[in-house]
Parts: C-alpha cells; sequence; structure tokens
C-alpha cells in the first residue's frame, strides 16, 4: 500500500473519529478524558497526523461508547454501519429506555 493511501485512511479515519464525537456532544478534551488519552492524541487521531496503535483504538471505542466493529467500519462505510451504531447504543439500555425509544420512532414514522 503506498504512502498516499495509508494517508487517505487515517485522514478518513480521523473524520470519522471527529463526526462520532460531534454526535455526542463531547469536546476533545471530553473524549480525550472518557478515553483516558491525551488531548494532543485526540487532536492528532482526528487530523489524520498519526496511526493509532490497537490499544489506542479499544480507547477510543470505550470513550465514544461505541465497538471496535461500528468504529472500525463505520469511518468506510455509511448506512449500514450507522444502524450498527445504532444497536450497539441501544444494545446498551435499560428495558424501560427501550420501551420510550420504540415508541417516539413509531411516533415519528407512523405518518410517513
Amino acid at each position: 500500500m503506498g504512502e498516499s493511501m495509508r494517508l487517505n485512511v487515517g485522514k478518513r479515519f480521523g473524520v470519522h473519529v471527529r463526526a462520532l464525537r460531534h454526535a455526542r456532544q463531547f469536546t476533545q478534551e471530553g473524549l480525550a478524558e472518557r478515553s483516558e488519552l491525551s488531548v494532543d492524541a485526540v487532536r492528532r487521531i482526528e487530523r489524520g497526523a498519526f496511526s493509532p496503535s490497537l490499544e489506542t483504538v479499544n480507547k477510543l471505542a470505550t470513550g465514544l461508547d461505541v465497538s471496535l466493529r461500528t468504529l472500525f467500519n463505520d469511518f468506510d462505510r455509511d448506512r449500514r454501519d450507522q444502524v450498527a451504531e445504532l444497536c450497539d447504543y441501544l444494545g446498551k439500555r435499560n428495558r424501560n429506555e427501550l420501551r420510550m425509544v420504540w415508541r417516539v420512532i413509531r411516533a415519528m414514522f407512523e405518518g410517513v
């Protein structure tokens, strides 16, 4: 794999991490704290300035509250992985929260 391809993947991964962070309304500082990483590490990952180790990627997934599968797949795919991310999130909710989410979703789409 050429150098430009690695950079492209690193930058795309960084954009993906930033999008996940924004979707959760985390600051870089907040994600760093949740992930037990330095703020500089989060910034460098988001810029695609370095390739994180597997340990760092695992910490990012924990900090973002997603599975490793979602973290890896989602940056290179679209709709299918967004569904996987949603499933990850819902899988961590309790029964009452799931009932509420189900009612909200049905109400949103019944007339559509």
